[in-house]
Parts: C-alpha cells; structure tokens; sequence
C-alpha cells in the first residue's frame, strides 16, 4: 500500500497587471522550443557472400521500395560499399536493422545493415 500522497502541480507564475493597482492577474506565457527528434539514415553495408537478388529482396520487404529503386540501392551498395535504404525516427531506424539482420541470419548471409545519426 502507497504510504506517500501524490504530488500537487507547481502553480503558474502570477505577476499583477499594471495600472489596476493589483486588483488583478495575468499569467504570464511560457513558450516551449520543441526539437523536431533527431532521425536516423538505414545503412547497408557491402560484402562479397550476399547474392544481390537477396538484397533486393531484402530492401522491397523492409523499406517498401519497388524492384527499380531496390535495384538502384543495391548497386550503389554494391559499388560505393554501402547505401543508404531509409530515413526513420531511432526506434524505428533500429527496428528495420533488426528486421534485416534477422533476415539475414535466417537465410544464411552475412548481410550488415546499421544505423546512423542524420547529419
């Protein structure tokens, strides 16, 4: 059983109007700065052992790109050495890598999908 009573809310800051001698209040607006959360990019990573069709597979089921564009991705990580797939919130970016890796690890390649912070 809780022994201790719940906490009250702070009160607003109050300040008297001018001119009305303090016979009223106004309550004084705090503005918020809200950052927009910081995204993170998908990155595959190039190796010599994973087929390309499987990665083409791969980038359609996970980050819903048709044949063309998972084509193009594949390619550019194929040459660059990795290529970006999407750009997701974190817990999102970390799922997609988890949901890759798994994939991967079932099929039997040594496929490497990371995330990175968005510069």
């Amino acid at each position: 059983m809780a022994t201790k009573s719940p906490s009250q809310p702070t009160a607003p800051k109050l300040t008297p109007a001018d001119g009305d001698g303090g016979a009223s209040v106004v309550l004084e607006r705090l503005t918020q700065k809200v950052q927009p959360p910081q995204m993170y990019q998908v990155v595959m990573l190039n190796d010599d052992y994973t087929p390309m069709e499987f990665v083409v597979f791969v980038i359609q089921e996970f980050f819903n790109k048709d044949r063309e564009t998972a084509t193009q991705i594949m390619l550019k990580i194929h040459l660059d050495g990795k290529g970006i797939c999407g750009v997701y919130s974190r817990d999102v970016a970390a799922t997609k890598v988890d949901q890759v890796m798994d994939a991967a690890h079932k099929a039997g390649h040594p496929l490497q999908c990371v995330s990175e912070p968005v510069e």
